[in-house]
């Protein structure tokens, strides 16, 4: 889980604050399209079916008894999205895709896109139509979209901090949700690091183990990839600065498919609950701009701004996707009583 000491830092106040700057620059026309950021594209992945399953696990056998027994099926509503803390959302374009499995007729309008700011109270969005087929998506969109709309922003939180590295998620997202996960990123400011195992070399400690070492590991790859003709990334995971070394002798002389050098827990964390990077920065100067650098480990709001400042091309966070806390929203058709709960118990 992320660390947040007791003491956060200036670093991460600082970065709360921006939150508040984004609300003047965050208002948009109502019915803007939604999908400023396209999902990352996977050739296996066939997102309307993930939005067909969650709404079969939810519906059963004999659908929402508790709406057939007390919403008039004629009946007609309008039910406002609520926000009911700060942060940014996401999951507007997927929210128009589920109303659109449950019932095409119904209408959709934002005031907010993907990707934009929202305060608590603020009413962002308003669905019409069919009270019954409204309520029977309600969960399944808020569901999806307080997943990721809290992916967004942690990563918007630590994407700021980190730079001028940029900030990656991994493959540590929720089974079934990879590309929901990783598109919450993008919407947050983060980028995608591979998708799966199919679409760029990551050489790992149980690899290079299973190889016989790291040098072993890279040109058993690079024999690969020229014998199968595929043309991809390559990255190779180092833990020690002598590994970063064994690297940079073998490329030195050899022609090689490497693009990206990952230095793996080169953060070392200490006692006050600061982090030291001498030994990052040793590798990237031995490094010095032959191939991209990716810093992983001990990676948190607390300690990115710092890495972030040690030369590293990449930092990679699971964090983002495996311990995310989700962004609390909403979706009333009665917003005045909703509202009046929200600010009794401080949520509006």
């Amino acid at each position: 889980m992320i660390s947040v000491s007791r003491f956060l830092s200036p670093q991460f106040y600082a970065i709360q604050r921006s939150f508040v700057k984004m609300s003047a620059s965050a208002t948009q026309a109502a019915g803007e399209v939604s999908m400023a950021i396209k999902p990352p594209s996977h050739p296996t992945y066939d997102l309307k079916a993930v939005i067909k399953l969650a709404l079969a696990e939810d519906a059963g056998h004999t659908g929402d008894v508790t709406c057939m027994a007390t919403i008039p099926f004629d009946l007609e509503v309008e039910a406002y999205f609520l926000a009911k803390e700060d942060g940014i959302v996401a999951g507007l374009a997927l929210a128009d895709m589920i109303f659109e499995q449950v019932d095409p007729s119904l209408k959709i309008e934002w005031m907010r896109k993907d990707g934009d700011y929202v305060h608590k109270g603020l009413k962002f969005g308003k669905v019409s139509g069919n009270a019954h087929k409204i309520v029977v998506a309600e969960r399944v969109v808020l569901n999806f979209m307080q997943r990721m709309s809290g992916i967004a922003t942690l990563t918007k939180l630590m994407a700021d901090a980190a730079s001028p590295a940029r900030i990656l998620e991994t493959r540590k997202t929720a089974p079934g949700l990879r590309l929901v996960d990783k598109w919450a990123v993008l919407i947050g400011g983060g980028r995608n690091h591979r998708m799966g195992l199919f679409d760029m070399v990551m050489i790992k400690d149980n690899h290079i183990s299973a190889a016989g070492g790291i040098v072993n590991a890279i040109k058993s790859v690079d024999e690969y990839l020229k014998q199968k003709n595929l043309e991809m990334d390559v990255e190779v995971e180092t833990r020690t600065l002598e590994e970063v070394k064994e690297v940079l002798e073998y490329v030195s002389g050899s022609e090689t498919r490497l693009t990206r050098i990952m230095l793996d827990n080169m953060v070392v964390p200490l006692e006050n609950g600061d982090v030291d990077v001498t030994m990052l920065k040793d590798a990237v100067e031995l490094i010095n701009g032959r191939f991209e650098t990716e810093a992983s480990g001990n990676v948190t709001l607390e300690t990115v701004h710092k890495i972030g400042q040690s030369g590293v091309t990449f930092i990679s966070s699971g964090a983002l996707t495996h311990s995310v806390k989700a962004l609390d929203i909403s979706l009333k058709i009665d917003t005045e009583l909703a509202l009046e709960v929200g600010r009794r118990t401080k949520r509006a």
